[in-house]
């Protein structure tokens, strides 16, 4: 065999791991909202991003319009859909919405998605996704489940925190702790401030214990995302087969550099 025709096949093979090493990259619904907690009038309308993508690589994808947008606050669920205007989030098809808070209190933002079809996993991608949001020094309800089909719920109340703390959520499926679950962890690299030493360190792995308790300690400040993932007892029809559903419950928390005078 000749050296050029060698030369071809190592290329081949490591164009095959790129593509193998991009695909396997953590998938995650994003709700982002500009700041964390709302302590002056001047913050509302409080914008907010919709996007679906690898945050810590910086990479987009393309999203449909969701099929849900709701806020919850003083135990009120208002569907917000109509909010929703098209936008870009790294470079892909996204969603933004502005929502005028006008009252102290705690907001719980959520999205549920259109089922996404990820043919290098063969399955569907179905994150229900939240971020949770104070105003004007309110702090109450912020751990109150939101009855989604599968969610984060804080243990950790998830605001105020600062980078170096540890967060702890509770994973639920129909309203249940999901013992064992397997909770993805990455941060929103925005600024690209951050550069993982290689493709391990990109998206960090917890365990829940048997009650689906997670803890993470957060090493720096920023965006960052926990996905609890899980597969549906249905299946959903894609060009005429039966294809597996990824449900992931997402939560985004915030953390902080303390100001030093």
């Amino acid at each position: 065999m000749g050296d050029a025709v060698m030369r071809k096949i190592t290329l081949l093979c490591f164009c095959l791991i790129f593509v193998a090493a991009h695909t396997a990259l953590a998938h995650f619904g994003m709700v982002i909202p500009p700041t964390p907690p709302v302590t002056d009038k001047k913050e509302s309308p409080l914008k907010l991003d919709i996007a679906f993508a690898h945050p810590m690589e910086l990479q987009g994808m393309p999203m449909a319009e969701p099929k849900a947008f709701t806020v919850t606050h003083d135990g009120t669920t208002e569907d917000i859909k109509s909010l929703l205007k098209p936008a870009t989030f790294l470079g892909n098809k996204a969603w933004t919405a502005a929502y005028a808070i006008k009252k102290p209190g705690v907001y719980q933002f959520a999205v549920e998605p259109q089922p996404y079809f990820e043919p290098a996993e063969d399955c569907f991608i179905l994150h229900y996704t939240k971020t949770v949001v104070a105003a004007f020094g309110e702090e109450e309800n912020w751990g109150q489940p939101l009855g989604l089909k599968t969610e984060i719920v804080p243990l950790t109340r998830p605001f105020g925190n600062y980078a170096g703390n540890v967060f702890q959520g509770q994973v639920l499926l129909d309203g249940k702790p999901v013992p064992g679950a397997e909770v993805e962890v990455e941060s929103y690299n925005r600024g690209k401030g951050h550069t993982a030493p290689n493709e391990y360190y990109v998206t960090q792995v917890v365990k829940a214990d048997q009650n689906g308790v997670f803890t993470y300690g957060v090493p720096w400040a920023g965006w960052w995302g926990f996905a609890a993932l899980n597969t549906a007892e249905e299946k959903m029809n894609y060009e005429g087969e039966a294809k597996s559903v990824e449900l992931g419950a997402v939560i985004w928390v915030n953390f902080a550099a303390p100001r030093i005078k």
